[in-house]
């Protein structure tokens, strides 16, 4: 049996352990059984792939299945790429199914949960291994519906039943516009095999329309501006555990497709490709964290993160196809793995960090950072691996988000080769914005954590708060891990990333193996490397030795005094920064052209005892500019054909007359 053939087996089976759910749903013991399969199924896909990419890395293996359309059949294949996401979706839903072992014991209804959760997996798994056309979007329509039950689990919330329906849209929305590019890439033959569409070489007309659909198509799913009116809402409204596989995982999946099209099927890019996806996503980068950093939400904040870091991959791939259209090998070999390597380090981290959100709505049952605080004393776990995340994803050294980001840069700073004025000025430009983001990303995690789980508890939810299940702690413990590993070992990432960047770019980077003290070094020891097991070893050390010397030299007794109260005589919880205060000097220097955003203070006759108040009013210039006019130009179209349904039979037949007279014409006009 095949490789291939093997793996399929796992969507199989998880699709058999949805069937079972759906059975079993209302037992006691479903959820445990349910989870514990799919970590078993999840686990074995992983160790199968894992084997492949060690042993035999550039190896293809493929199966034809007698299902689908009759002329192609259900095709699937394992190649470099496929392996790669194959480990992230299958690595993120082992670790995402050992926490639900835990979490899934607090769901309220888990027998609408516990059905489409391994058929979400499924999904995604079948996406990623589909090699013709017809596999890939039934694959990827049934991934996108399984996640739609899923966000629709608590289906009596009307902000819940309002996230469904706007993701629910926007899936049709993308599912259409990578139809249509499988059109373009199949042609007037009308071969949807990937094999026949990668021998094709479309014309440069058609490679931009496919360019520009699979941006629609897959930059909808990832979560790309302005296409991510969805994310904010969906991501929240599913429990944790989903939000962590949809924001860690299923965003990856939509990468990946992106990067199967233009990297692998389209053939050699133009430079101008580069152009447009470089913008989009540096745009996609500072407006993501922007957002972010005006949330008070927990799981919006992240939600609002993953756009953030989904702007970080594709101005990275935008870089990749710029230096790989000038015929910079080791440039867009780079820039090329820098993508991938964030793509695998964002779902460490951001699952992690959705792990941790769920575990502050299991112990205390909010999201509203406004009304937590203190959780450090009464969740220490917890706080430490979410401590972890945040620093991950503000791209500080030693963990692994500072060495992918560091990547980045590093293939930005190749952009003075480059032949064209326009890329000259257009990626270091790019390169500012997404320094931008980092910076913006670590002042919003510092407001995340320290709101959240510093200070004093703002609300008797948090007093009567306790640490979570040892199977939720162990699965943020191994991420938090891995977060470290990534960060302090790249250089064994990125030599595992050579032969996917090898098959598509046609260059890899130096072996990192090779270096010495384990550093990594991009192009060439001469222009720059970096070495994170030193820094975290200096880090370490110097952080002991500190912490030796305070303690040893500065004081010998604990000595306790009052706290700085803001000028508040009594240390009151409500006179501790807030979210919203934290974010004010952001929003009054962004908040003009991002959010359109207006203070206004309401203060009280003289004499009053009423405290005056500040209000804060955001718009999401996206959605007022793009999605309010289209659904506003539909309810006035559906409003005036509603009178169609009282006409009379006699109108009825008359406007059937006319539709076949009109048809008849042009039938017969047509050439």
């Amino acid at each position: 049996m095949s490789t291939a053939a093997l793996l399929l087996c796992g969507p199989a089976a998880l699709l058999a352990t949805a069937i079972l759910a759906a059975v079993v749903g209302r037992h006691a013991s479903a959820t445990r059984l349910v989870y514990g399969a799919a970590l078993a199924i999840s686990a074995a896909l992983l160790a199968i792939v894992a084997g492949h990419l060690a042993d035999n890395p550039g190896e293809v293996s493929a199966v034809t299945l007698p299902l689908g359309l009759p002329w192609t059949g259900a095709r699937f294949r394992l190649d470099g790429l496929s392996a790669f996401f194959l480990v992230v979706v299958n690595l993120g839903g082992a670790i995402t199914s050992l926490y639900g072992l835990g979490y899934g014991q607090h769901e309220s209804q888990p027998h609408r949960v516990l059905p489409f959760y391994p058929a979400f997996l499924a999904g995604m798994n079948l996406v990623v291994l589909a090699n013709d056309a017809f596999s890939f979007l039934l694959s990827w329509e049934f991934m996108s519906l399984a996640s739609w039950a899923l966000v629709m689990a608590h289906h009596r919330d009307e902000a819940n039943r309002r996230a469904g329906y706007i993701y629910l849209v926007m899936a049709s929305f993308g599912t259409l516009a990578l139809l249509l590019a499988f059109g373009l890439l199949a042609g007037p033959a009308g071969t949807y095999a990937f094999d026949a569409m990668r021998a094709a070489h479309p014309g440069r007309l058609a490679a931009g329309a496919v360019l520009a659909l699979m941006l629609l198509g897959a930059g909808s799913k990832a979560g790309l501006v302005p296409l991510h009116a969805w994310l904010p809402l969906a991501h929240p409204a599913a429990p944790s555990h989903v939000s962590a596989l949809m924001s860690g995982i299923m965003t990856k999946v939509a990468i990946y497709g992106f990067i199967r099209v233009v990297f692998d099927l389209l053939g050699e890019p133009a430079w101008w490709s580069g152009v447009v996806v470089l913008l989009i996503g540096g745009t996609t980068a500072v407006l993501g964290i922007l957002h972010a950093l005006m949330e008070k939400d927990l799981k919006r904040l992240l939600a609002y993160s993953t756009i953030e870091n989904i702007g970080v991959v594709f101005a990275s791939l935008g870089l990749a196809l710029a230096f790989k259209a000038n015929a910079m090998p080791t440039a867009a070999a780079l820039a090329f793995t820098a993508a991938l390597f964030h793509v695998l380090n964002h779902s460490f981290f951001k699952s992690l960090l959705f792990f941790g959100a769920g575990a502050v709505l299991s112990a205390t049952g909010e999201r509203d950072m406004e009304k937590l605080g203190g959780l450090i004393h009464r969740l220490p776990v917890t706080s430490f691996v979410f401590l972890v995340g945040c620093v991950s994803i503000s791209a500080l050294p030693p963990f692994n988000g500072f060495a992918s980001e560091w990547l980045v840069f590093q293939a930005i700073l190749q952009s003075p080769e480059l032949p064209q004025w326009g890329l000259k000025v257009i990626v270091p430009a790019v390169g500012g914005m997404l320094a931008l983001a980092a910076a913006l990303a670590a002042a919003c995690f510092v407001k995340a954590f320290g709101i959240t789980f510093l200070g004093r508890a703002r609300s008797a939810a948090v007093e009567r708060a306790h640490e979570v299940d040892r199977w939720s702690l162990a699965a943020m413990a191994v991420l938090a891990v891995f977060c470290l590993l990534a960060g302090i070992l790249p250089g064994f990432v990125i030599d595992r990333l050579s032969p996917v960047t090898l098959s598509l770019i046609g260059e890899s980077m130096p072996v990192q193996a090779a270096q010495p003290w384990l550093s990594i070094v991009p192009i060439a020891e001469s222009r720059s490397s970096y070495n994170g097991l030193l820094v975290f070893v200096f880090i370490t050390i110097s952080a002991s030795l500190a912490a030796f010397f305070i303690h040893r030299f500065a004081s010998h007794a604990l000595r306790r005094g009052p706290a700085w109260g803001c000028g508040f005589a009594d240390a009151v919880p409500a006179a501790q920064y807030t979210a919203v205060s934290f974010a004010q000097p952001i929003r009054r220097v962004f908040g003009g052209f991002a959010f359109r955003a207006r203070e206004t203070v309401e203060m009280p006759a003289p004499g009053s005892l009423e405290p005056a108040r500040l209000k804060v009013h955001l718009h999401d210039v996206a959605w007022e500019t793009f999605y309010q006019p289209i659904t506003g130009a539909i309810d006035f179209a559906t409003e005036r054909l509603n009178h169609l349904q009282f006409l009379t039979i006699r109108r009825y037949l008359t406007l059937v007359f006319l539709y076949l007279v009109i048809l008849l014409l042009v039938l017969a006009l047509w050439p």
